[in-house]
């Protein structure tokens, strides 16, 4: 394989799209490269863990049908050191890859590409669609942070994909809090439920662009692809059934208020401060006008905030883990928020006002 006079950032940015699920600790030495190929005037880097592929592709000119894999680290590391405007000549032979960048040349070690696993996208192709990027990254943002993570119980260490009724529907939950968001998407489509692992997740997280840009999900046999942009994403789903996530949004609460976002998610985050470390426990406290926002530790120290609210109805005191209150609001880009109550040992649901397209439900705790 031969690459001359490239840019430096031609070949770093495809390589920082794919390489954050390089594993660190690997059983396969191999699973630490990348793959590089040079096929049809483009140059394709792809990486994997077994579980999740993702293939990044530049145009790049110079001899077709090339393949080999690198050390992914110690190559990002590199390139990222030179300088940005660096033009670089890549030259492999045998198992050694020799980078050059004006004075500077660097050796590393091959391993070949023949030998590198991949994950071939299942023939069987049960349904596709395409919607734009910004929708799935934001629907992405309302939940990811409610997944769990290492639970026994291994379906909840992911998020629930539901295509039904016009709706594309993402789920996540640690059996604490759960969190809901929907979007439209355009077509008719059969119901259908897939649960995508945590680490595709966080990985699509990070890829998805805030613009309309299309993004193109096609739903495979045990598998999901996602194809945007220069990025084909694909991945196993997860073996499990999903619990029956309608039954746990409490409908019909009678205690309702409505917040202004950043007053109360300010006003958490003082408490937050003198808040049980461990248990990171906030008692909600609403009357006649007002909401007191109460934080305790076991120093005998305490936090009280009191937000003016329209709220005319019976009194209530409740307890919550503070963290799962903060996670909403901060991933919340609205004005204003609303929160309906039920009695003190009832989930709280917390919603956007005027739309039915996000549910956060958080369980109480005893404080």
């Amino acid at each position: 394989m031969q690459l001359k006079q490239i840019d430096r950032n031609a070949l770093l940015k495809p390589l920082q799209m794919v390489s954050g699920i390089v594993e660190r600790r690997h059983t396969l030495p191999i699973l630490a490269n990348v793959l590089l190929e040079q096929r049809a005037g483009h140059l394709y880097v792809t990486a994997t863990d077994l579980e999740m592929q993702i293939t990044a592709q530049t145009p790049m000119n110079g001899q077709d049908a090339q393949a080999t894999t690198v050390g992914a680290r110690k190559l990002q590391d590199l390139l990222r050191a030179l300088p940005e405007d660096a033009t670089l000549n890549v030259d492999v032979t045998g198992n050694k890859m020799t980078l050059r960048a004006e004075r500077s040349r660097f050796n590393l070690q091959t391993l070949s590409a023949a030998d590198y696993p991949r994950i071939s996208a299942g023939a069987e192709q049960l349904q596709t669609f395409a919607l734009p990027q910004k929708d799935l990254r934001g629907l992405i943002k309302l939940t990811e942070f409610a997944m769990a993570q290492q639970d026994i119980r291994y379906y909840l260490n992911g998020m629930l994909v539901v295509i039904d009724d016009g709706l594309l529907q993402v789920v996540a939950t640690d059996g604490h809090r759960l969190s809901w968001a929907s979007v439209k998407i355009d077509g008719n489509y059969a119901h259908q439920e897939v649960i995508l692992p945590r680490k595709t997740v966080l990985e699509l997280s990070k890829l998805l662009s805030d613009a309309d840009d299309l993004v193109t999900l096609d739903i495979l046999a045990n598998q999901v692809r996602f194809r945007f942009a220069n990025v084909e994403l694909v991945s196993k789903v997860v073996d499990g059934k999903f619990p029956d996530f309608k039954r746990v949004i409490p409908v019909g609460h009678a205690k309702e208020i409505e917040l202004t976002r950043s007053d109360v998610l300010a006003a958490l985050q003082r408490a937050a401060i003198l808040s049980n470390e461990k248990f990171r426990g906030v008692r909600l406290v609403l009357g006649a006008d007002q909401l007191r926002i109460i934080c305790t530790n076991t120093e005998q120290e305490e936090a009280e905030e009191e937000l003016e609210v329209a709220y005319q109805g019976e009194p209530l005191d409740i307890g919550f883990n503070i963290t799962y209150l903060l996670d909403a609001l901060q991933n919340l880009s609205v004005d204003r928020v609303c929160f309906a109550f039920g009695d003190a040992n009832s989930s709280a649901v917390l919603t956007m006002p005027g739309r039915d397209d996000y549910k956060y439900v958080v369980m109480p705790m005893r404080i």
